[in-house]
């Protein structure tokens, strides 16, 4: 199934396609929001209608506040898209959020923006804000809808032991390192997809070649540190085959490392993957990042995080 991607500047360009349309930031497609888009498949009553999805291309409140724990995403664009595919999601509107667009009133984002689409409901997450300041209830935009015959549904928040999921919850655990966590809220291992570019080949001097992430949208960054984890590899668009890993996650203190960075050291495994995308997810974080002080050190080091690795895996 395709999904239409379309780039919203302003006002979303006149369309008669019958929709259902999803209204949220998406950020992580966590379980909370796959209920959302459960509900709103089960809400469609007829085959004709398109599920589409309504989103921002930044996260608002870096946009409005610089807050920087906002900047990057927990699921870039390029796996949401993924994500929403496989839940229905036939049209993404992408919304570029700016300090112009966030002066919309809830009465302007009803009456003129989605007047240019035909709506027949929407779909909405309990706590939903909308308008200038978000300053808009789900009342409001079921009274707005009601008055275009528009249905809104709203979908009740999905909790775990009494605390809803959200996506600033799964940011935190993941700059924590608690993968397992983070992965109870997701609904899946938290994961990033890149392309395999070559990097230093000092893996590969050390006896531990490993895979250098490249071309990647920025991510929420995990704690650094050393983490067991599996890598999907891409044939033809699709993943076709799952690999253990250990995955070097930040800095490199031990070989004077610049930036953060993703290395992925596939076990029992010795082919050549460059240039081909692959899928890292993150299961568990084994231990932090070390700075050692020779080289001998740190090869001893990761030969024990193979063994801790592979007792864990059961891999022969």
């Amino acid at each position: 199934m395709e999904m239409d991607i379309i780039d919203v500047k302003e006002k979303p360009p006149l369309d008669s396609t019958p929709l259902t349309l999803v209204i949220g930031k998406f950020d992580g497609v966590h379980k909370g929001h796959q209920l959302i888009l459960q509900v709103a498949r089960e809400k469609m009553d007829s085959s004709q209608e398109t599920l589409a999805v309504m989103g921002f291309s930044d996260q608002p409140l870096w946009v409005l506040r610089q807050d920087e724990a906002y900047e990057k995403k927990i699921t870039p664009d390029r796996d949401k898209f993924t994500l929403l595919k496989q839940y229905g999601v036939g049209r993404y509107y992408r919304v570029a959020f700016t300090k112009e667009y966030a002066a919309t009133t809830a009465e302007a984002f009803v009456k003129e923006h989605l007047a240019q689409l035909q709506v027949k409901r929407i779909v909405i997450g309990e706590g939903f804000r909308f308008g200038k300041g978000a300053s808009s209830s789900t009342d409001a935009l079921i009274r707005l809808c009601t008055e275009r015959n528009i249905e809104v549904v709203v979908v009740p928040l999905v909790k775990i032991n009494g605390t809803p999921i959200s996506s600033t919850k799964i940011r935190g655990l993941l700059k924590e390192g608690l993968m397992e966590a983070a992965q109870s809220l997701l609904g899946r291992p938290f994961t990033v997809t890149g392309i395999v570019v070559h990097g230093q080949k000092m893996g590969r001097k050390l006896g531990f070649p490993t895979i250098n992430m490249g071309e990647m949208e920025a991510f929420v960054e995990p704690k650094p540190g050393v983490y067991l984890g599996v890598v999907g590899i891409y044939k033809d668009g699709v993943i076709t085959d799952y690999r253990d890993v250990l995955i070097s996650a930040g800095y490199r203190p031990s070989v004077n490392g610049q930036g953060y960075l993703i290395e992925a050291h596939i076990l029992n495994y010795s082919g050549d993957l460059y240039d081909q995308t692959v899928s890292v997810s993150f299961l568990r974080y084994l231990r932090e990042e070390i700075k050692f002080t020779n080289l001998d050190d740190l090869i001893e080091q990761m030969e024990q995080d193979r063994i801790q690795a592979e007792q864990l895996l059961a891999t022969d």
